[in-house]
């Protein structure tokens, strides 16, 4: 059936918004606050029911202004438990390196939250619907198709019982995180060729914290076959997580959960702290983590968050660049609905936004576990500002104005001098990446 003769037999029985919105995470959650409260008619549909579990619960400095925006900053200060830092664990170095927040270029956002995210998914749920957005849970959206020209879109979506359900919207939402429902439906998911990695974690109870100030700090910690996550919560539970290269996750040969737990055991400043903690939840894995989409918006659609792309978490950054996403995308989207004459150099703005975000973040990220990165973490130095430009790095404070961008650069050219005056573990860090990512038989090599 083409769309014209679908249009005329969904006359009359297909329910209209201007904005649909795919997914109830922070990204879908986010824009429909921000176009709701804008007064445009907004519809969410979140396949599952909040609260629900979520991997993903170390925030970053950069949120906490649009906290205070969207009107949530109260409700997340209450389940959240304050991170004034992270801390990075070497064990070919045999010590820790503490960064604080507030030690970064901008003053401003001297901390941050780690929060469950089963709560604080639900908070921006609900907030959403305060706001006015419609809100359905348990609905999947099985099916879309856009009309020509720009001219709207058509939505299947299913409810948990089975009955289905006909939309039709201006503008769609693409927010459906790691299903990428748009990418995959236009073809344009792609792995990353230049990383590749899967995670396996569960929360703890009874895992042993930092004293004072640092008993929030996220704590990440090196090992031989990349690098785990630990996470302390508000309620005493504890994220653990490993994000390790393919070719250790192919070598299990036991349940889960055992394997899970003898990972841990190759890292002894993680075990130590583990020592007397339960696991208080199920393990899970997660593999091909590493991927992005060839475009990230069209005529009447966008893709946000992890929709569009997701990178290593070790910085933490997940939630941040979706959330900014989707204030990027609603400012988009009402430009593009209000002035039509506008549309095209809004959504060329929207993109440039989408495409920084991981672009920023990768060149570290690629280069975390290279032992000439882990020297200029474990031994960090200041001159030309480079750790403070770090620090608002790892802040998330990337979007804005803060000057960062030639320290930035001068800590690139230090890392590649450096790896110049050691050339043969340089190359050989080289080739081990290459042989991890791209051969997950590859045995592991030492240091």
């Amino acid at each position: 059936m083409s769309m014209r003769s679908k249009d005329a037999a969904d006359a009359g029985t297909a329910r209209s918004t201007d904005v649909a919105v795919i997914g109830g995470g922070p990204a879908g959650s986010t824009a429909a606050i921000l176009l709701a409260g804008r007064g445009y008619r907004v519809v969410v549909f979140e396949k599952s029911r909040h609260p629900r579990f979520h991997i993903g619960e170390s925030l970053l400095p950069a949120n906490l202004p649009l906290f205070e925006r969207l009107g949530v900053a109260e409700r997340i200060r209450a389940i959240g438990m304050k991170k004034p830092g992270a801390e990075f664990v070497s064990p070919w170095h045999g010590r820790c390196e503490t960064f604080l927040f507030s030690d970064a270029w901008n003053k401003t956002m001297p901390y941050a939250y780690q929060v469950r995210r089963s709560q604080f998914d639900e908070i921006l749920f609900r907030r959403a619907a305060e706001q006015g957005a419609t809100v359905i849970e348990e609905c999947r959206v099985r099916q879309v198709e856009f009309a020509e020209r720009g001219a709207g879109a058509r939505l299947e979506a299913e409810r948990q019982d089975g009955s289905r359900e006909t939309w039709r919207a201006r503008f769609v939402i693409d927010a459906s995180g790691r299903d990428t429902l748009l990418a995959s439906l236009f073809g344009a998911k792609r792995r990353s060729a230049r990383h590749n990695s899967a995670a396996i974690y569960a929360h703890f109870a009874g895992a042993e914290r930092n004293p004072g100030a640092g008993a929030g700090n996220i704590s990440l910690y090196w090992f031989e076959h990349g690098w785990f996550w630990l996470i302390p919560l508000a309620d005493g539970a504890t994220s653990v997580g490993a994000v390790v290269w393919p070719y250790y996750m192919k070598s299990r040969a036991e349940p889960l959960p055992e394997f899970f737990l003898a990972t841990i055991r190759l890292c002894e400043p993680l075990a130590r702290r583990l020592a007397h903690a339960t696991l208080v939840s199920e393990v899970e894995a997660t593999g091909n983590y590493s991927y992005s989409s060839d475009l990230s918006h069209g005529e009447n659609f966008l893709l946000l968050g992890d929709a569009y792309a997701f990178i290593d978490p070790v910085f933490s950054a997940g939630v941040w660049l979706a959330m900014n996403s989707a204030v990027a995308g609603a400012d988009a989207i009402d430009t593009c609905l209000r002035s039509p004459g506008r549309a095209a150099a809004a959504l060329r703005r929207f993109d440039r936004t989408m495409r920084r975000g991981p672009r920023e973040f990768s060149w570290f990220i690629y280069r975390v576990t290279d032992p000439t990165m882990r020297d200029l973490f474990m031994n960090p130095h200041n001159p030309l500002r480079m750790k403070e430009a770090l620090l608002s790095l790892l802040a998330g404070d990337i979007f804005g104005r803060t000057p960062i961008w030639p320290s930035l650069v001068a800590f690139k050219g230090l890392f590649w001098a450096t790896s110049l005056l050691n050339p043969r573990r340089a190359l050989d860090a080289h080739r081990r990446r290459r042989r991890n990512i791209a051969d997950p038989d590859a045995a592991p090599s030492p240091r």
